[in-house]
């Protein structure tokens, strides 16, 4: 049986082909062209970017992504995919938490059972692949969806394990000589470790058959079911260590760590060159591919453009590698002469050089977009009266510049429509005090990705930083060394550790919004009843404490008020729609449905009305204008909020009196343009009250 060999694999080797091959057989040098051009764009785009601080930054960012990437790449090349490696590293990580806060381990003990764990889970998927022959993709689909499903069992979804001690914190949040990232050293030895394995190794080499014909490989006497073992078993061992790398980062162990980082490992790894049939890759072009994407991201930030263009670019740079793979892959198929064959595999040979011109082009398409809102913007500017406080092209900055102040602004999800109510607000009190506004977050509740644009503000330097935070313990680390480098830092809508931050903006008193809450739902069900909450995360501190204050209100005021049941929303509106009516199908007692985040309110509402159940009512934590026309029908019988144009509001005006030093501790009251004096309560600047909305209000409000 005539197979088809590149003309640079092991199973066809004639005679040694040229160094510049030897060193690059998938011509990975095309990457390091690619590297060279984004270093080249950022430095000259990006504040900070071309600085031996970012560069380490760069590289502590890129550790749990390249340590899976690293355990991808023999998977991968043996013709597999191991899609469970992220949600690996969510269970290992709550296990490593969970034995070590409430078994009372010690640590070390905890992050070896940790690792156990990896070992284990990457045995059962080389059991189902090597031994009972089932495919990769399926056995992987169902251990990513296992895993996940455990690490959540395990804690509820709500429990996350914080305090870890300073010296294991260290591991993921420290620097040597306040420079080094500890990380470093572990990507090293990772890359060293894999690099000898494939590429030193007979064991390594024997994987290349295995990719390129498992049947072939099986005649030339190679173990095939040992080896992809051996790669299952050791994906799931980094994965574990990777857990225990992103515990040490974020300074907390929960159920949804991981989440997605198996597609950016696998992203990083086809884009380095390696072949998804299997038979062909390197560990440095899976290294360049890591560097790639995670510069890409990174310059993305500093150079102020939104994070979404980073997937636009690096996914359609992925679709590109792997339409082009496919090609070449059905051309070598065909049944041809060996010399007809040597002629094709040179030509049509997957090489990075077209990978990386169609990056290129790419990346300059967007780079061209984003120059000409730059352009825009700063012509507008120019026409007011004003220059922008940092030159975008990295040439000095005039005086103007220089003293015009940046404030970068964080949701916690910017997709929210609450949270795009207050980008209205900070957006009018920057145009009105004549700040520079950065408004970036995540696109979803994701602590990791709060950590990592805060570390980007900071390398650009910014003069204040306010956080909607997702996790106090998680971000507070790097928003006290945003503090360390001079930067003001505030908190709004949800707070951090307080000696993380300057000043918390805070819409309303945690205990105001749990008893205002609590009283209006006495007053619909006339003081006795039953009742569910649909929040927006298990894990989020704001509407936790909120929780805490409706549980001490029942207990103090309304006793005969029952609350039968908390369920998540992951603040999506289908998902608060099946959760509301899960709660009405299993507890049909209940007779009011309370959202405490802006989706959930209306996704019940709608499911309430499409079950027809008249005595069941809705009420919580919204935005008028998402429930009016459910208001009006009469399913929603208030929404309880506060003006959320003026949330955003003043914190760019608090957050330029912070900076200037018009607001510093001890003072009781601030003025915040149109709002006038607010009240400062210690470390807090308070809104106000919460407002209810009803239908005699309502159609006054447009937000």
């Amino acid at each position: 049986m005539n197979q088809v060999v590149s003309k640079y694999s092991i199973a066809g080797l004639q005679s040694a082909p040229p160094l510049l091959a030897r060193i690059f057989p998938n011509q990975e040098w095309a990457l390091i062209i690619v590297l060279l051009v984004e270093c080249a764009i950022f430095s000259a785009l990006g504040t900070n970017f071309l600085t031996a601080g970012n560069g380490f930054e760069i590289v502590r960012l890129s550790v749990e992504i390249g340590l899976l990437a690293l355990a991808l790449t023999p998977v991968i090349i043996t013709g597999g995919i191991d899609l469970s490696v992220g949600s690996m590293m969510g269970l290992s990580a709550v296990v490593l938490g969970g034995l070590w806060h409430d078994a009372g381990w010690p640590l070390p003990f905890a992050v070896l059972a940790a690792l156990l764990l990896g070992l284990t889970g990457g045995g059962l998927n080389a059991l189902l692949i090597a031994r009972l022959k089932l495919p990769p993709l399926i056995v992987t689909l169902g251990t990513f969806s296992l895993y996940r499903g455990l690490a959540e069992g395990l804690t509820r979804g709500l429990e996350t394990y914080r305090g870890f001690p300073s010296e294991f914190l260290f591991l993921g949040q420290g620097y040597i000589g306040g420079i080094i990232p500890p990380q470093l050293f572990v990507l090293v030895l990772a890359i060293i470790g894999v690099w000898w394995l494939l590429h030193r190794s007979i064991h390594g080499r024997s994987l290349y058959a295995v990719g390129y014909s498992s049947e072939g490989a099986i005649f030339a006497g190679i173990p095939v079911g040992r080896r992809l073992t051996w790669v299952y078993v050791m994906s799931g061992f980094v994965a574990s260590a990777a857990a225990v790398i992103y515990v040490a980062h974020l300074g907390q162990a929960k159920s949804d760590a991981g989440t997605g980082y198996e597609l950016m490992a696998i992203t990083a790894v086809v884009l380095g060159g390696t072949s998804i049939y299997g038979g062909r890759g390197t560990v440095l072009g899976t290294v360049l591919g890591l560097f790639a994407v995670v510069i890409l991201q990174n310059g993305l930030r500093l150079s102020g453009q939104p994070a979404e263009l980073a997937g636009i670019l690096t996914g359609g740079l992925l679709l590109t590698t792997i339409i082009i793979d496919r090609y070449a892959h059905r051309r070598a198929a065909n049944p041809l002469s060996k010399v007809t064959q040597s002629i094709v595999d040179e030509e049509f040979e997957v090489k990075n050089s077209q990978v990386a011109i169609l990056s290129a082009v790419i990346l300059t398409a967007a780079l061209i977009v984003a120059g000409s809102n730059w352009a825009l913007i700063r012509s507008l500017q120019l026409n007011a009266g004003s220059l922008p406080a940092r030159s975008a092209s990295g040439t000095a900055a005039s005086p103007d510049e220089k003293s015009k102040l940046v404030i970068a602004v964080m949701p916690k999800a910017k997709g929210d429509p609450y949270f795009a109510s207050c980008r209205q607000g900070a957006e009018e009190a920057a145009t009105e005090l004549g700040v520079e506004l950065l408004w970036d977050g995540p696109t979803d509740l994701d602590p990791a990705k709060q950590n990592e644009l805060v570390e980007a503000w900071i390398t650009r330097g910014v003069d204040a930083i306010a956080v909607s935070v997702s996790n106090k313990e998680g971000i507070s680390t790097v928003l006290r060394k945003a503090r360390e480098k001079g930067i003001k830092v505030l908190t709004w809508d949800a707070d951090a550790e307080k000696d993380a931050r300057d000043f918390l903006v805070n819409q309303a008193t945690p205990q105001g919004i749990g008893y205002t809450l609590t009283d209006e739902a006495a007053r619909i069900l006339s003081g006795s009843g039953e009742f569910a909450i649909i929040t927006g995360s298990l894990s989020a501190d704001n509407q936790n404490e909120w929780i805490r204050h409706i549980r001490a209100r029942l207990a103090e005021k309304h006793p005969k008020l029952k609350l039968v049941g908390i369920q998540p929303s992951d603040d999506d509106r289908d998902r608060a729609f099946t959760e509301a009516q899960n709660i009405m199908k299993t507890k049909p007692n209940v007779k009011l449905i309370m959202g405490i985040s802006a989706p959930a309110v209306p996704g019940a509402a709608e499911a309430v009305k499409q079950s027809g159940r008249k005595d069941v009512k809705v009420m919580g934590l919204s935005l008028p204008n998402l429930c009016k026309s459910y208001v009006h029908d009469g399913v929603i019988e208030s929404v309880i909020l506060w003006n959320t144009i003026d949330l955003g509001y003043l914190v760019v005006h608090a957050s330029k009196a912070v900076k200037e030093g018009a607001l510093k501790q001890g003072m009781t009251e601030m003025i915040a343009g149109r709002k006038g004096r607010v009240v400062v309560q210690n470390d807090e600047i308070i809104l106000g009250a919460p407002f209810i909305f009803n239908k005699r209000n309502i159609d006054g409000f447009n937000f």
